[in-house]
């Protein structure tokens, strides 16, 4: 897979400058091709600036994006229909009785106590609104309106400790490793039962003999042999290296996801309404024809607005790809969020172990737990944004070395299969 300073017409990837000189040089040829593309593209457009929403379009203010795809918060809304903009709409009136709560809460006076008390009805009136909802949609899957109610617990507490300002990285990774293998088992291994297969296990036990244990497990090889692991960096890093790992553990072949990443990003400058969404083509790597006909597995812990999922999908099916399958994986959806994904994409479901009301004007999810990028890697600076390779640096050998042949899959991914 080779990878060029400018974006290749045919893979769909490239590497920064400076990320790895090796995988540079000797490429002035294809370098050449791939500026030529640019170029040409960048004409046509000068020519048709409406001509492709989805591939180097220009911004609302006029400016040309070159090598990155750009989708507006209007684009995503206008998937939406009349009913969808209603069903938000009320969510909002609803979760205003609750905003209305947390004030009375924050003064701290004698009022406080009783509207600590009314904030579980009044979420609880909000989760069936939701529920009532999502009964209508066949592709959106909230872990705790599809589960028996014995299995909601595990889910609600580890939703409580994600949300807590008191829970620090180390903890927040341990959590999100848990919400990530309850998701795997309800998108994978439920629907894989009572299909089982037996794993012949070596103990470490030699007395009288060596010892061997027998142990049935869903069998989701069918459901997990034609997936590719698809990134949106940097938050989703993680997860997806977490879901590969799942796959890898439940296959009976140890089978080891291909990965595709994409950086990904929107305008925070800008409000919920008005938003962009930029793909950074010169900072992804994909083989665009690996993703012809696979099941494409997006393990995002938030969704928001469903923005970069539908920007990387409507980019990759604008170049003639056309997945089998979009799985788009959350520890929490927004409403919004979730209608909007499956509004936009036909093939597409969302999974989430948490469905929560409404967006504040940030784009940002209510009640949510703030920016889960930062907490899971820590905050970049501004202006020195850290690649794949040290967002797993960072990690640390404890992670690295649990999902080693995920680390090992990305680096050849982003280096190239032959390393060079």
């Amino acid at each position: 897979m080779v990878r060029t300073t400018g974006f290749h017409p045919v893979n769909g990837g490239s590497i920064p400058p400076g990320d790895d000189k090796r995988a540079v040089v000797g490429f002035t040829a294809a370098f050449f091709v791939a500026y030529l593309s640019c170029v040409n593209r960048a004409y046509e457009l000068h020519l048709n600036p409406g001509k492709d929403p989805y591939y180097g379009s220009q911004s609302s203010t006029g400016e040309l994006h070159m090598n990155k795809v750009v989708l507006h918060a209007t684009d995503l809304d206008g998937f939406l229909t009349g009913e969808d903009k209603q069903k938000v709409s009320q969510a909002h009136i609803l979760y205003e009785q609750a905003i209305n709560l947390f004030a009375k809460i924050e003064k701290g006076d004698h009022e406080s106590h009783q509207a600590i008390t009314s904030l579980t009805p009044t979420f609880e009136k909000i989760g069936r609104y939701l529920k009532e909802v999502v009964a209508h949609e066949d592709r959106i899957h909230v872990y705790s309106f599809e589960t028996p109610q014995v299995q909601h617990g595990a889910a609600s507490r580890l939703i409580s400790k994600l949300r807590d300002p008191k829970t620090q990285h180390e903890e927040f990774l341990y959590y999100v490793q848990r919400a990530y293998e309850l998701l795997f088992a309800h998108v994978y291994a439920d629907r894989a039962l009572p299909k089982k297969r037996s794993i012949v296990t070596k103990t470490p036990v030699t007395l009288p003999i060596q010892n061997y244990a027998i142990h049935k497990i869903p069998d989701v090889d069918s459901l997990i042999e034609n997936t590719v692991m698809c990134v949106m960096l940097r938050g989703a890093l993680l997860p997806s290296m977490i879901i590969s790992k799942e796959i890898e553990e439940y296959s009976s072949t140890g089978f080891v996801t291909p990965f595709a990443l994409f950086k990904i990003k929107r305008d925070d400058s800008k409000i919920e309404s008005n938003m962009d969404y930029l793909l950074d083509l010169d900072r992804s790597f994909f083989d665009l024809e690996s993703l012809e006909g696979k099941d494409l597995i997006f393990a995002d812990p938030m969704n928001a607005t469903g923005g970069s999922l539908v920007t990387i999908v409507k980019y990759i099916t604008t170049q003639g790809i056309k997945p089998k399958s979009i799985k788009f994986i959350n520890v929490i959806s927004a409403l919004k969020g979730a209608l909007r994904v499956v509004r936009a994409l036909e093939n597409a479901e969302v999974y989430t172990l948490w469905m929560d009301p409404v967006l504040n004007e940030k784009a940002y999810i209510l009640p949510g737990l703030g920016d889960a990028g930062d907490r899971l890697n820590g905050a970049d600076e501004s202006d020195n944004p850290r690649n794949m390779i040290q967002l797993m640096a960072d990690y640390g050998t404890n992670i690295t070395n649990l999902y080693r042949a995920q680390v090992r899959e990305i680096e050849e991914t982003v280096l190239g299969r032959n390393g060079n």
